[in-house]
């Protein structure tokens, strides 16, 4: 497959891109190039299920899970639901206005 000038206008006018005239030619060449690598790669055959090399064992994608050290109730005075209740701010009372 070879790309033509008339390739890369319509690529770039699809993505939006500005291509300059005297870029044009090495875009040309470069999108060649890649494409021709890309059909080499295409013609490699991927390995086999034998010549796999066997890997350490990966353990389960698990976190254990997290204790705590001191009880629920060390953290805030009150807790509900394992939610801590805290005291509303000043700040959030109605009538308070900006400090």
């Amino acid at each position: 497959m070879t790309v033509t000038p008339e390739d890369v206008r319509r690529v770039a006018s699809l993505a939006r891109i500005g291509v300059p005239e005297e870029r044009l030619d090495a875009l040309v060449a470069e999108l060649d190039g890649i494409l021709a690598h890309m059909e080499v790669l295409s013609r490699v055959e991927p390995f086999a299920g034998e010549q796999e090399r066997e890997g350490m064992p990966l353990a389960p994608d698990v976190p254990p899970g997290v204790r705590l050290e001191r009880p629920l109730e060390s953290f805030a005075p009150r807790s509900r639901d394992g939610f801590f209740l805290v005291p509303r701010l000043a700040t959030h009372d109605e009538g308070a206005g900006p400090a």
